[in-house]
């Protein structure tokens, strides 16, 4: 983090008033972990603050430090309009476009509070006051970290934001497994262990705790895959009536698509998941090695990311998504063929 941004952060948490943290739509583990993170340390600091959250997130989150206290747009708008309304400051965080708030979108465009962005994906928005990005952190938790590095409070990160940011950072790293781990990646996992994080316990709750519909929901997603040896590439999908007959709840088909880019000689993954409700097909793009899923999701996908992890959606449904992919996969076959 630069100076200029860091000087512009510190005077606008000066201002007196209600903070709220937002995350993007769907939120995942680095959104959850990056925000009450975020939250409890201000909190500390004598701020109040508010996490609101554009919808639900998944259950296998739902054990984390100060979870119960985040608001939820989709299920009680009016507590979260009034929350915005009030706030003096905004914290977005994990994402760097305000369209990715969907429905919430409205509500933070009328808001005349500034913003702070942290983020580490490709590409930001210029709406913020304050811009903190860097695409070659492992992890929007992470850059939380160094934020509260930067304004000397190390020493008053509590068990609790360390367990959130730990959960943020192993998460988003695939469990550290990712490319952008790096060995400052692991020296800030080091000291949130030091201030009470239990990595064991984390892992386990996030990972070792599924429920049996999900595991069969699994086998399902096994047997629907299909791989393309010409394109290196493999994917995945899923039906509603799949999702619908194996109970499914949100946050159970995180992680399956890098069962697809396992496969020995696959650099290209993609799970594609029909949603009926909200009348489009959610796409997860997962590679390896110096082929860009961001690129590729942003150009024919309505969606981005990062270099290697990136989503996007189709208003198609599930069938005629996968086959406009499949249609576009020669266009990118030199580049699949050589990428390294």
């Amino acid at each position: 983090m630069n100076k200029d941004t860091l000087d512009t952060i510190i005077k606008l948490l000066d201002r007196s008033g209600p903070i709220v943290i937002v995350g993007h739509k769907n939120p995942d583990g680095d959104a959850i972990g990056s925000s009450l993170g975020l939250s409890l340390f201000l909190r500390n600091r004598g701020h109040q603050t508010q996490v609101v959250m554009p919808n639900d997130f998944p259950e296998f989150l739902k054990w984390l430090p100060d979870c119960s206290n985040i608001q939820c747009y989709d299920r009680n708008p009016g507590e979260v309009r009034n929350s915005i309304e009030q706030a003096n400051l905004i914290f977005v965080l994990d994402f760097n476009a305000l369209e990715r708030t969907g429905d919430l979108e409205e509500e933070l465009r009328r808001s005349e509070a500034p913003f702070v962005m942290i983020d580490h994906h490709q590409q930001p928005d210029d709406f913020a006051a304050a811009t903190y990005s860097d695409v070659s952190m492992s992890s929007t938790s992470e850059m939380v970290y160094h934020l509260i590095e930067a304004l000397d409070g190390v020493k008053e990160i509590s068990t609790d934001m360390s367990t959130n940011l730990y959960t943020g950072i192993m998460t988003d790293t695939g469990s550290f497994r990712f490319p952008a781990t790096t060995a400052t990646t692991h020296r800030v996992i080091a000291k949130l262990i030091e201030a009470g994080a239990n990595g064991s316990e984390i892992h386990e709750q996030i990972y070792d705790t599924n429920s049996p519909d999900k595991i069969k929901l699994l086998g399902v997603a096994l047997k629907n895959l299909e791989i393309l040896p010409d394109f290196r590439t493999a994917y995945i999908s899923l039906s509603q009536k799949e999702l619908d007959s194996n109970n499914f709840r949100k946050g159970d088909t995180e992680g399956f698509v890098n069962y697809a880019l396992s496969v020995q000689g696959v650099i290209f993954a993609v799970i594609f998941i029909e949603n009926k409700q909200e009348g489009i097909t959610k796409i997860s793009f997962r590679s390896k090695g110096s082929f860009s899923v961001n690129e590729f999701a942003r150009s024919h996908f309505n969606g981005g990311g990062h270099t290697n992890a990136a989503g996007g959606r189709s208003n198609k449904g599930l069938r005629a998504t996968i086959n406009e992919f499949i249609s576009i996969l020669p266009h990118y076959k030199n580049a699949l063929i050589h990428a390294s």
